[in-house]
């Protein structure tokens, strides 16, 4: 019993440094290059070294991070080629989930995708900066009324890979309000049940961060490997 006890306390003690981590990876609060000691991120958390440990593998398997054995691990830049990536396969999933809530889609869906327009709305005047998380639960609650919920999963690991480009995109409110205007767009399809127009909305809709991601990189150049 203690031992499933210590395991179950470590686990949330990981889980603790690492959304930490993540987050501040995330909105560029820690940038490219940085160097992650485990000692020093232990001292910080007044932890133990192992859930550090265990926080940093998970940010590597997300490729968010450099682990390197005797070295500090440093915050990875961006990679086209793994950003390229993620959204090849994000794209896919969505499009197959898209399909899925056309061919489910009723009265109660309509109304739960609305709630969360509303919620966007709101944000985007009060809390512009909230509008990313929204942004991702959008998608997500597409993935949760089509029932396809480990798609949801899918997408969010995909997301993980490219949000400190989101972040940097996000910033811009001119730009959340088209994302916005997407989405609301993508709704109606999907309450017309307009496979055709729902799928090319989508399309275009993720497609939107290819002008964002080159403006990056040609302004900031150091942020990617």
């Amino acid at each position: 019993m203690q031992e499933s006890t210590e395991l179950f306390e470590r686990r949330t003690t990981a889980d603790v440094v690492f959304e930490q981590l993540y987050g501040e990876i995330a909105s560029l609060e820690l940038l490219p290059g940085t160097k992650l000691s485990e000692a020093d991120v232990a001292r910080r958390f007044g932890v133990s070294r192992q859930p550090v440990r265990e926080a940093l593998s998970r940010l590597g398997n997300l490729e968010l991070v450099l682990v390197r054995p005797q070295r500090a691990t440093i915050v990875r830049g961006f990679s086209l080629q793994r950003v390229a990536y993620a959204r090849f396969v994000r794209l896919a999933i969505e499009l197959e989930v898209i399909t899925q809530a056309c061919a489910v889609w009723d009265a109660s869906c309509t109304s739960a995708l609305q709630r969360n327009l509303d919620l966007q709305h709101k944000i985007l005047e009060t809390e512009p900066e909230q509008f990313h998380s929204l942004d991702l639960r959008f998608h997500l609650l597409i993935c949760e009324l089509a029932g396809c919920p480990l798609a949801a999963e899918a997408i969010t690991e995909c997301r993980q890979k490219i949000d400190r480009l989101c972040t940097l995109s996000l910033a811009r409110q001119s730009e959340a309000a088209t994302l916005l205007a997407d989405h609301e767009k993508l709704a109606k399809a999907l309450q017309a049940k307009s496979v055709d127009r729902a799928l090319a909305i989508t399309r275009q809709h993720l497609s939107r961060l290819d002008s964002t991601i080159k403006e990056i990189h040609s302004e900031h150049s150091e942020y990617f490997e």
